[in-house]
């Protein structure tokens, strides 16, 4: 494939959407072709999917169907959106991907990071991402941020230990997959952390031919 993957990942409240938006705007002004997208969701029935997974009343999701809902939304995305993106040489950004689910999922319900990646072979049809932004923040400071500014739902209701689990998670996953994972430090302005994703993503895409 012509394109690139950057996918952003990270506990609540650690700004994945804020930083995607804000890289999205500085490729944009440099002349790149972009999409944006994020999971659960980013599709049509990705959306209805994420309406399940994220509701607050469905606290009786239990882990093994949560796991494959997510699968599923992926699914839908990959083939609906990323690899046409990709097959035409754009960069597509993502807020959450397939390393959510090893995480969240593996960590966070204890189903096994094994388990996730066999369960997600099919959804994601070998597209893995080219570089992983892990916006480094320990769950209780992500938390302080969303208080009072977005609307709790049913993933913000899991107890501390869930969280301790899936952040242990991420911090294990960026050092088996050094190659493509970037940690940035996202406890620091907004502006800093920005400018050090752009720094990182710049050297990525360096040998990138405009489309």
């Amino acid at each position: 494939m012509k394109g690139i993957l950057i996918t952003f990942e990270g506990v609540e409240g650690s700004g994945k959407s804020t930083q995607a938006g804000l890289l999205a705007s500085k490729l944009k002004e440099e002349g790149y072709e972009i999409v944006v997208t994020r999971e659960p969701g980013g599709t049509r029935i990705g959306e209805l999917i994420r309406n399940i997974t994220h509701g607050r009343e469905n606290v009786d999701l239990t882990a093994a169907c949560e796991a494959y809902l997510m699968a599923a939304s992926r699914a839908q995305l990959v083939r609906e959106i990323i690899r046409p993106a990709l097959m035409d040489g754009k960069i597509v950004l993502v807020d959450r991907y397939i390393d959510s689910s090893l995480v969240y999922q593996g960590d966070g319900r204890i189903l096994g990071e094994k388990t996730m990646e066999d369960l997600n072979s099919l959804a994601i049809e070998g597209v893995m991402p080219d570089l992983t932004i892990f916006l480094d923040v320990p769950s209780e400071v992500g938390f302080g941020r969303r208080n009072g500014t977005e609307k709790i739902d049913r993933l913000d209701l899991q107890q501390k230990d869930f969280y301790d689990r899936v952040y242990a998670g991420y911090k294990k996953l960026a050092e088996k997959y050094k190659e493509r994972f970037v940690v940035v430090d996202s406890s620091k302005p907004v502006a800093e952390v920005a400018g050090e994703i752009w720094e990182r993503v710049k050297t990525k895409i360096s040998n990138f031919k405009l489309t």
